[in-house]
């Protein structure tokens, strides 16, 4: 199903920022800006025509909400097109061949910059830049320039059953370690004691293990390798141990996006999205609760990955500046409409801080615990400089590690090498 929860797992890595700041603008919204102010267009002047395209959410309601905003715009006819399928590859032809469309949701790439595809919105965001959380910003900067406005944010939390834990004399897991232990001490029964996907792992776990020791995909502005460190192997071989003393779960009906397996009692403990928070209630009551993935050790740190769209603008547009204008009166000025969207179909955070004070489902239990973590522990999954080459390189790396119990060390060396050699074809 393609929905919000597709940026979310990297081609095989998995899970996604950098650490919140502190200047979150958290005292409620932020004044309008009066650039590209949005007023209706005198009456003799014809509307234009922009083109706005999404990529098909799973969740109902959402593609009716969409072209209810664009057709309250008043000062242009906003068609908005719906796009099953590959979404990804679509937008990246339109963006080298094609005007249209004009504006278009996505996470941007430093090769739409290089190759001036995309407009930069830092006058469009300025006056609120400060009410996004520098991870949710970090998905669509380039070099210290913005180019999508957030829309909203998901992320994926460690889930757990309390009445098995408790049953078990187990307390929720705070290092790595505690978490491997209660995997161990809660596999029984026929219940394996964590579920983090078929690939046992691989695909979402591999960022939150760097972030736990303290490390991350890329550091200093995005030149350098943030992983080229001995703890990066400590932590990776961590999931060879899961992997090796049979608490995994494996070859389950439904994977990790989904709360199946946790849900029907496959497992006492999932690493899954926020989204399933509705469905895991509707199961459980008040018998779960969610934590961020553990640090390593005294050194580290929890952590949660989150990803956000962004609305973003074609350069090839034959209309920039109105394409602008639509975008700064539906993701800056109509905070409304931005709380509707991230909280009324599934179950999302929204992309700027004021607004998760706002959200009455993020208020209590287990919702308002990671609304916090988004805030307090959030990470984005390499970033825009992160290319696919060095995403299959340490994602190659991560599943040697865990399935083959390749040698850590080795396995990293190899990756940091490929990643070395992608920063220094980008920024020589």
């Amino acid at each position: 199903m393609h929905n919000r929860r597709k940026f979310l797992a990297l081609a095989g890595v998995g899970a996604l920022a950098t650490a919140c700041g502190s200047n979150t603008g958290r005292q409620g919204d932020p004044p309008p800006s009066t650039a590209y102010s949005a007023g209706p267009p005198p009456s003799d002047t014809p509307k234009v025509t922009l083109q706005q395209w999404y990529h098909a959410y799973g969740e109902d309601g959402v593609q009716e909400a969409v072209k209810r905003y664009a057709a309250s715009y008043p000062a242009a006819t906003v068609n908005v097109q719906w796009n099953p399928g590959d979404y990804d590859s679509k937008i990246v032809t339109a963006l080298q061949n094609s005007k249209v469309p004009d504006v278009f949701e996505a996470q941007v790439k430093i090769d739409w910059v290089r190759q001036n595809q995309v407009v930069s919105l830092d006058d469009v965001i300025a006056p609120v830049k400060a009410d996004f959380s520098p991870a949710v910003l970090a998905a669509q900067t380039v070099e210290g320039k913005v180019y999508g406005i957030p829309q909203a944010t998901d992320t994926q939390v460690l889930f757990y059953r309390k009445s098995l834990l408790q049953a078990a004399g187990v307390q929720p897991p705070q290092t790595v370690d505690e978490l491997i232990d209660a995997a161990a001490k809660l596999t029984k029964d026929g219940v394996k004691g964590f579920f983090a996907g078929n690939d046992g792992g691989v695909g979402v776990l591999t960022g939150p293990l760097l972030w736990s020791a303290g490390l991350d995909y890329l550091k200093n502005g995005n030149r350098e390798v943030g992983f080229d460190d001995p703890r990066a192997a400590t932590a990776l071989a961590k999931l060879h141990t899961l992997n090796a003393n049979g608490s995994l779960l494996l070859g389950a009906p439904s994977d990790w996006s989904d709360p199946g397996a946790f849900i029907d009692g496959l497992a006492a403990m999932q690493w899954t999205g926020l989204w399933n928070v509705p469905k895991i209630r509707r199961a459980f009551d008040d018998d779960f609760g969610v934590l961020p993935f553990p640090k390593l050790d005294g050194s580290g740190a929890p952590s949660v990955p989150v990803g956000a769209y962004g609305a973003m603008v074609n350069a090839k547009s034959a209309h920039v500046a109105e394409a602008k204008a639509f975008v700064k009166w539906l993701w800056v000025d109509n905070t409304a409409d931005q709380l509707e969207f991230a909280t009324k179909y599934g179950f999302h955070v929204p992309a700027r801080q004021s607004l998760i004070d706002r959200a009455d489902n993020l208020k209590a239990g287990p919702a308002a615990d990671a609304a916090r973590f988004v805030k307090e522990n959030s990470h984005l999954v390499g970033g825009p400089v992160w290319t696919q080459q060095s995403n299959t390189a340490l994602s190659d790396a991560a599943a040697k590690i865990a399935k083959e119990g390749a040698d850590p060390a080795a396995q990293v060396k190899t990756a940091v090498e490929v990643a070395k050699a992608e920063l220094k074809r980008l920024f020589g």
